[in-house]
């Protein structure tokens, strides 16, 4: 058994899952209330990280249409060009078995009809992941979802992709992986 990882217990990733949603469940609550339509609220005197900011307030993954994480393989994906990314899963909450929304990464490409066709850390740490569910029995429902009216450019893009990890914490995020002590970054085979 020299070298071979203890695997993590059932209460160990329910304990770390309900952390996250405890941190972004008011996220998720705050913009279940905007339309998607609905305009946000400028200042006269921006800076760039205050715009950059209100930007990230203002799109709700939720609101954006779940893809399976598989949607790479299509002959004819839907998204393509410059787009902002979310990789989510339900968490069932409590005895009412009602799944809640954690995020658990966020991303940019400038060609979102190939970015996950590529290698991607992302890949491997959600099959880590659903590894480690599966063998503590937990229930995993993984999608993905594209936000398309992302900034074409690449510098502009990634600060806002940098204002909604900053808003959000998702876990696989290379940034925020010390302040969650993310288990889930397995190495490529």
């Amino acid at each position: 058994m020299a070298g071979e990882e203890l695997p993590l217990l059932r209460r160990q990733l329910e304990g770390w899952r309900m952390a996250l949603r405890r941190h972004q469940a008011p996220l998720f609550a705050a913009g279940a209330d905007r339309s998607v339509d609905q305009p946000l609220q400028g200042a006269l005197f921006e800076t760039g990280c205050t715009a950059r900011t209100q930007a990230a307030e203002g799109i709700h993954p939720l609101q954006l249409r779940a893809q399976p994480l598989s949607f790479w393989r299509w002959p004819d994906p839907p998204q393509r060009g410059a787009a902002l990314y979310f990789v989510l899963d339900s968490v069932p909450v409590g005895t009412a078995h009602d799944p809640q929304p954690v995020l658990l990464y966020v991303g940019e490409t400038g060609r979102a009809d190939r970015r996950w066709k590529a290698e991607h850390d992302c890949k491997h740490y959600l099959a880590a992941y659903s590894e480690a569910l599966a063998r503590a029995g937990l229930a995993s429902r993984l999608n993905i979802r594209f936000w398309l009216d992302a900034p074409s450019g690449s510098r502009e893009r990634r600060a806002l992709e940098q204002a909604l990890i900053r808003r959000w914490l998702p876990p696989f995020n290379k940034e925020t992986r010390q302040r969650w002590g993310t288990p889930f970054t397995a190495e490529p085979d």
